[in-house]
């Protein structure tokens, strides 16, 4: 009887192995941190202030464009962000202690005047916050085609 219960044990625990064993060794899918979005994340390991989701969305020739993503300061202390732009006066954006700021929702985005890069192109922008030498990353350029990008479009002057 118990050379019974004993192999009952064992087999339970070969099929119980067999039927969740691959977790062990697979990367769990919901850690690996991404731009769920169009955009992209930009975090300076130095810097308190952290972007979410940053994008461009340019006019038809690429000469204008709208510079859109959320701003996070989770410190205790008001953060500036610094964005950089080869050809282009750097923006300051002050962000309040554990708070944020989205450009394109709560703000109006960016406006980027002589961008010069069109749509479906990359551009290098820098971000720098606190004491921090900053990150430069490449920023999608996007245009206002989709649905939900109609509005963010820059206006023609």
């Amino acid at each position: 009887m118990k050379s019974r219960l004993v192999a009952s044990v064992a087999i339970s625990a070969v099929v119980l192995l067999g039927a969740t064993g691959c977790t062990f060794i697979t990367p769990q899918a919901t850690k690996t941190e991404y731009a769920a979005s169009d955009g992209v994340n930009v975090s300076d390991q130095d810097g308190p202030v952290v972007v979410r989701n940053a994008l461009i969305i340019a006019n038809e020739d690429g000469t204008v464009g709208n510079f859109v993503g959320a701003i996070v300061n989770p410190t205790q202390e008001r953060g500036t962000l610094t964005i950089s732009l080869e050809g282009s006066d750097p923006f300051m954006i002050t962000v309040p202690a554990g708070g944020s700021i989205s450009l394109g929702a709560d703000e109006e985005p960016l406006r980027i005047v002589d961008l010069d890069t069109m749509p479906g192109a990359t551009v290098a922008m820098h971000f720098q916050s606190g004491d921090s030498a900053g990150v430069t990353t490449e920023v999608p350029v996007l245009d206002g085609t989709l649905p939900y990008y109609t509005d963010l479009a820059p206006e023609e002057d």
